[in-house]
């Protein structure tokens, strides 16, 4: 519950971020307008969340269903390990999406040093703050995913 939670929020924040404002390079005013579908590091970190939120909240429809029945929330060692091959496939999309959004919200804090690029996040502080959390709450989601992976193994190991 608590992987689908942080994924959800990973979404939202990313699918909020966008703004308008002006940059002065040289003198010149220029208007500049982000959001999140501009990259396509977002749009993968999106993607990856939203299939993240699919997979946790079917795993969590499954345990409530089998719960409410009384019957075993892992009924056998097929189950099992497909529940860890998902969340270890999932833990690893997820290192992935946030890695390669750091990437370009770290070239979007600093510039690039060498040519007249500004630091995009002074004029745009609000859409950098919607995707520096949003990361965030991906690797939560990342590390969430793989603590999942390892009470998987070690209910594996006991059956």
């Amino acid at each position: 519950m608590l992987c689908l939670l942080t994924s959800v929020t990973a979404v939202s924040f990313m699918a909020t971020a966008k703004q308008a404002a002006t940059i002065s390079i040289y003198g010149f005013q220029l208007p500049v307008y982000s959001k999140w579908s501009f990259s396509e590091s977002f749009e993968y970190l999106v993607g990856v969340s939203a299939a993240v939120v699919v997979h946790s909240l079917l795993q969590l429809l499954i345990t409530l269903s089998r719960l409410l029945r009384n019957s075993p929330v892992i009924p056998s060692r097929n189950h099992a390990w497909l529940i860890f091959a998902g969340d270890q496939a999932f833990a690893y999309a997820m290192l992935s999406a946030g890695s390669a959004a750091s990437g370009v919200t770290n070239l979007n804090r600093t510039g690039i040093r060498h040519t007249a690029l500004p630091n995009f996040c002074k004029p745009l502080h609000s859409f950098c703050d919607h995707v520096a959390a949003s990361i965030v709450f991906t690797f939560i989601s990342c590390v969430l995913l793989a603590t999942s992976a390892i009470l998987d193994v070690i209910w594996l190991s006991k059956y």
